[in-house]
């Protein structure tokens, strides 16, 4: 474990970053950093697993001379406190392993690098410091050249201006090889993040189980709140696998559940619009003829409306260090659910959550994959000195895997509501004609 504090600036005589040769042959040792940040989503165990797999891989197969593995704990908590360890020969041996495992294997926490207030608060840093300054100082002092950011658009911007200030204050070069997680898949120009397709399937299978409590009581709304800020890829997609499982679900007539009460009836994501008096109106014929209402909500549905009359009422809304407003605590599917409620003339109301249950699982199969062949490229982009994001980069012919460069990242990506199996999945459910 490093806890010790870079308090001054160090010599940068052998702070030296190595390259390929154009022959291929390695040309010095890499001292690689890995970090998680963020949210959690269902690839950062894997992420780490790939990388070092294929760091490894480079060294075995002559690609470098030599090669250290440092990760900094709880993301730029870690960096900026000093606290890390080295991966030994062991793990690199066991690595595979955390491929079964969610979570993150180093830990995660939410810090932002320019929000000095913030880190001065949480003891991250002393008065007078700077995260960045910090932060570089102890890049500087474990000899860092490679860094990996497993995180999203935030975690990975930071850690290209981290670099460009190393650059520019200490004459040092680090080389930022990000990859994207979120579960929000909202990362322009990426084609699919890492993690959003098991987070969907997983909300799926969460919803299968929650969907009987429909036969708990009569006149039953349930409200499967999903997570997403802005962006209502998840929702969508964990109503199209949910909806998809119930077509495969055999039944037994003519006991009253069947397809029709157990399906989604309805998806609400932020990119749509919603006529709630029409909607209200469509839903209450269903829980009329099936006694039961299943809801998809996407958390940022709504929240527009939630803040302005929190602003309004003189309340105080919460927000986090990036000036996210804190989801979780104003509730948007409790807010929704009584309007819909009253529609519909339900008996009684249910708000269920599957966001942590999806985030906190294990890649699938879809997901290890995208992530190995990203890690690969990405570990092989590193060594030529190739700063980006990893991904499928939309804005290139053919969608390549490459090092997306960072001034081409930004969150905040809309669902593509046009997309054929959205347009089926809301006509199936008669949510549109």
């Amino acid at each position: 474990k490093n806890t010790t504090r870079q308090t001054h600036t160090p010599l940068l005589e052998h702070y030296n970053y190595y390259t390929m040769a154009s022959n291929g042959t390695a040309h010095g040792s890499f001292n690689v950093a890995l970090m998680t940040s963020g949210g959690l989503a269902p690839c950062l165990s894997s992420s780490v697993a790939h990388l070092i797999t294929y760091w490894k891989e480079a060294k075995d197969t002559g690609k470098i001379s030599g090669l250290s593995i440092r990760c900094y704990r709880d993301g730029y908590k870690g960096m900026l406190i000093g606290d890390s360890f080295v991966v030994d020969d062991a793990a690199f041996a066991g690595v595979d392993a955390l491929h079964d495992l969610g979570g993150s294997p180093i830990g995660n926490s939410r810090v932002k690098l320019t929000n000095i207030k913030d880190c001065l608060a949480r003891g991250f840093i002393k008065e007078g410091e700077t995260p960045l300054e910090v932060a570089a100082q102890q890049l500087l002092k474990d000899e860092i050249n490679v860094i990996h950011t497993i995180g999203g658009d935030d975690t990975n911007t930071q850690a290209a201006e981290l670099a460009k200030y190393i650059a520019e204050k200490h004459g040092g070069k680090i080389t930022v090889v990000g990859m994207p997680k979120t579960i929000d898949n909202d990362v322009y120009p990426i084609k699919q993040t890492f993690g959003a397709d098991t987070a969907a399937q997983e909300g799926s299978k969460y919803f299968q189980n929650v969907v009987s409590e429909s036969t708990a009581n009569p006149r039953m709304l349930i409200i499967h709140e999903c997570m997403g800020r802005d962006s209502g890829y998840l929702t969508a997609a964990t109503a199209r696998a949910y909806h998809d499982s119930v077509k495969a679900q055999k039944f037994c007539a003519p006991f009253p559940t069947c397809s029709a009460s157990r399906d989604v009836h309805a998806v609400y994501i932020p990119e749509v619009s919603i006529d709630i008096e029409k909607e209200g109106a469509r839903l209450k014929k269903i829980m009329d003829e099936q006694d039961c209402v299943n809801v998809f909500l996407s958390e940022g549905s709504g929240v527009k409306d939630i803040v302005a009359e929190m602003e309004a009422r003189g309340e105080e809304v919460p927000r986090d260090a990036f000036g996210h407003v804190a989801l979780a605590k104003i509730n948007p599917g409790v807010y929704f659910s009584k309007r819909l409620a009253e529609l519909v003339d339900a008996q009684k109301t249910l708000v269920q959550k599957s966001g942590y249950y999806a985030r906190s699982a294990p890649a699938n199969a879809f997901d290890k994959e995208l992530i190995g062949k990203c890690a690969k490229i990405g570990v092989e982009s590193a060594i030529a000195g190739v700063t980006g994001c990893m991904g499928e980069d939309e804005d290139k012919e053919g969608t390549p895997i490459r090092a997306i460069e960072f001034e081409r990242i930004k969150g905040g990506k809309p669902f593509d509501t046009t997309l054929g199996w959205f347009q089926d999945l809301v006509k199936e459910i008669g949510q549109v004609e």
